[in-house]
């Protein structure tokens, strides 16, 4: 008996370190990659917030045009957000990823020729258009490399490119500014010529190195790449079995509907603040330099905060609350900063909704993802992200509108406290119980 315990402890051990192995190996192979390709991403999509401290002056937008630019981006990006993850899923991760980033980078550096309004609203439309299925299409092609258990963590790290393309991307946009006359160019026109280039230039590398499944990626030792292949397939067929579906059955679901609404509540916090922020901070009287340093610290504590809380949910094994508490902690958050005006306070209270934006965004994809896979999987996935980033219009531009007509921020920052708030009482009152990654695994 003794010796059939210590044999059955010694073969879970080496089942365990296989198990490590494989998961740190794909992960140091394809994380940090991945997270750089949505670092340059989300810095195209976003550094608008800085050129606009005087590409608005330069050209006389007001806040409800800026708004307008800011927003157009995400109706190309509604359009053709389930086409481009369909076209993922059938040609590969590889080759349909690198044509986005192309794409995306090519359209980010030629808004530096933006000359007046209808420029800069078919620039931003197109862009928008260019890096469509991007997001989901890595959320999708993550579930193909990582097991349930591990998803939370993983998009944790994927999704830190986010808040660190503001901490690093904040102060180097001001810096970019003051180029101005560089060239004969003004400064914001370099920023979005320097900001464009890196992304053309990724996303040639990825056509050459990016791996579309375990199956063909010869990088890993034959029995780390079948114990993978093996465990996935195994869930997938589990979720097959429990949730299968076609696309039009999955695009239809009431729940793949109300977890879109839930992402708009998301996306209306995260962008009225990105693309708002640096001119809030610089109305505290800051340099734009300075403004790009302060506009980075909400950004530094919230990578920080979710990479914590996704490892906290994969060890708790529990989802639900926590998206929903971020949400909450979102709106609170968000309303107190309506009322403050001393700007230390207001830092504070941005700080705060900054760590509730980016714990749900650590979060939030392992809801759908729990149920969601194949070529069902990839169009829901992507119709929940193209409906959420329609908030990426909604969210700026009621911040703008308000502005406009009242003179200040404030009130729209109160006002936005409400779509987090609907949208973490939307996730609690949803039925999970056999819509999680682990009742699927079980």
């Amino acid at each position: 008996m003794d010796e059939a315990a210590s044999r059955l402890r010694a073969s879970s051990k080496d089942a365990g370190d296989l198990e490590r192995s494989t998961i740190r190996t794909v992960s140091w192979r394809l994380l940090p990659f991945l997270a750089l390709a949505y670092f340059l991403a989300y810095l195209d999509r976003v550094n608008l917030g800085f050129a606009a401290l005087t590409m608005n002056a330069e050209f006389g937008f007001s806040p409800t045009v800026f708004a307008w630019g800011a927003g157009i981006f995400f109706i190309g990006y509604f359009l053709f957000e389930v086409p481009s993850n369909v076209i993922l899923h059938r040609v590969g991760a590889r080759r349909w990823i690198a044509r986005i980033m192309v794409t995306w980078g090519v359209l980010s550096a030629l808004m530096a020729l933006v000359a007046g309004e209808a420029s800069f609203y078919a620039l931003r439309f197109l862009l928008g258009l260019a890096e469509a299925g991007f997001f989901p299409g890595i959320i999708l092609y993550l579930t193909f490399w990582y097991p349930a258990e591990y998803r939370a963590r993983i998009l944790a790290l994927f999704a830190i490119a986010v808040p660190v393309s503001t901490v690093i991307g904040a102060p180097v946009s001001g810096l970019l500014l003051g180029l101005d006359g560089f060239g004969g160019l003004q400064g914001w026109q370099w920023l979005f010529i320097l900001e464009g280039v890196p992304s053309v230039v990724l996303g040639v590398v990825t056509w050459f190195t990016l791996t579309d499944r375990p199956a063909v990626a010869m990088w890993l030792p034959e029995t780390q790449r079948q114990w993978l292949m093996t465990r996935l397939a195994a869930e997938e067929a589990a979720r097959a079995s429990a949730h299968g579906m076609t696309l039009g059955e999955a695009l239809t679901r009431p729940k793949v509907l109300a977890l879109s609404a839930v992402y708009f509540g998301f996306v209306s916090a995260l962008y009225g603040m990105q693309f708002w922020l640096p001119q809030i901070v610089k109305a505290f009287g800051l340099t734009n330099l300075q403004t790009g340093f302060v506009t980075a610290i909400p950004y530094a504590f919230g990578s920080v905060a979710m990479v914590l809380w996704g490892l906290h949910s994969d060890r708790t094994r529990e989802r639900v609350w926590h998206v929903a508490l971020p949400l909450f902690l979102t709106a609170l958050a968000l309303a107190l900063s309506g009322y403050l005006a001393n700007p230390t306070q207001t830092m504070i209270a941005l700080t705060v909704a900054a760590i509730g934006v980016f714990c749900t965004f650590a979060l939030f994809w392992t809801l759908p993802t729990g149920f969601l896979s194949g070529r069902a999987g990839a169009g829901a996935i992507a119709l929940i992200n193209a409906i959420g980033n329609l908030a990426g219009f909604g969210g700026p531009y009621l911040i703008g509108w308000i502005k406009e007509s009242t003179g200040s921020t404030a009130p729209g920052l109160l006002a936005l406290a409400a779509a987090p708030l609907i949208a973490g009482a939307l996730v609690l009152v949803l039925d999970h119980d056999r819509d999680t990654e682990f009742a699927a695994a079980r």
